[in-house]
């Protein structure tokens, strides 16, 4: 399918008004659409999640399993991603249409959780160093695409890896460097992912004439001369940048898009962590004391 078409009346009407700090759908610049999120949606997984941005939809499962170590990380877990754009999601995305955009979108996941600059424990996921440890498969589906796909996978992302929990093991040395473990069976004695708090977030900022925006939709997008994409972690520390397209940013805004970035980020980040932290407490507290743990939907945690 060709890509889509905006006529230069709209391109100049949107440009115009965000210029004035209105945009279309009547938002100002530097605000979010609605953001939805619900977690343990997928029974067979280890931790799940789904989020709307908007009219963006993605759905994020997490399995956890037993590998191989990487002999360059001997005492580390991994993390191993994939995302897939659905046929549906988009016109573009029939047959072939979504392979580079699914390529570009997994490498970008992988650079926010794989590394240092994730925040997350990875020593914590090995098993016997040098040999084994806990895997950590990511996999998101886009179901609708409507703009800022790359923020909302990564938010949903890390409601899934707080809701993923990894088996205990016990472990038995055999003496001669060998060693035994097994698998505890007991889903109360499943531990979170160590850190998961420490995960950034993706903002990625979008310049449109001299200014810029967040969370854009389809139409917005398609008057983007140049994007920025900037990780933030809960502490305000800037975890990675990325620029794309082929526009050009001035220093002078270069910097002041991420100062902006960093600002918006941590603030996100404070919202996210509270808002899945008290609804976890919530469900344990029910569970506790056996009532039923009821979904509204799909979607049950609103901010």
């Amino acid at each position: 399918m060709p890509a889509p078409l905006i006529s230069p009346s709209e391109k100049s009407y949107i440009t115009q008004g965000i210029e004035s700090d209105c945009r279309a759908d009547g938002r100002g610049r530097l605000e979010y659409r609605h953001l939805v999120l619900e977690n343990g949606l997928l029974s067979q997984t280890s931790g799940s999640a789904r989020g709307r941005l908007g009219d963006s939809d993605v759905l994020v499962g997490v399995k956890v399993e037993i590998g191989d170590i990487e002999q360059d990380q001997p005492d580390q877990g991994r993390i191993v991603c994939n995302v897939e754009c659905s046929p549906s999601a988009s016109q573009q995305f029939e047959g072939h249409g979504a392979d580079e955009l699914n390529n570009t979108l997994t490498l970008a996941l992988e650079r926010f959780l794989c590394g240092p600059q994730s925040g997350l424990d990875l020593a914590k996921l090995c098993i016997i160093p040098g040999r084994q440890c806990w895997v950590i498969y990511v996999d998101a589906m886009v179901m609708d695409c409507a703009g800022n796909l790359l923020d909302c996978i990564i938010m949903t992302t890390r409601s899934a890896l707080f809701d993923t929990r990894i088996p205990k093991t016990e472990i038995q040395d055999l003496g001669d460097g060998e060693y035994e473990f097994e698998v505890m069976d007991d889903v109360e004695d499943a531990e979170p992912i160590g850190n998961w708090n420490r995960l950034p977030l993706a903002v990625t900022l979008y310049k449109i004439g001299d200014r810029y925006i967040i969370d854009p939709t389809i139409i917005e997008e398609l008057c983007s001369e140049v994007t920025l994409t900037v990780g933030v972690n809960k502490e305000g520390s800037i975890c990675g940048v990325q620029k794309g397209s082929n526009g050009s940013i001035d220093p002078s805004l270069l910097t002041e898009m991420i100062q902006t970035a960093t600002t918006l980020g941590k603030s996100l980040i404070e919202q996210l962590n509270a808002k899945l932290i008290d609804d976890d407490k919530a469900v344990q507290e029910k569970r506790m004391r056996g009532e039923p743990v009821q979904k509204l939907g799909f979607f049950a945690a609103v901010f």
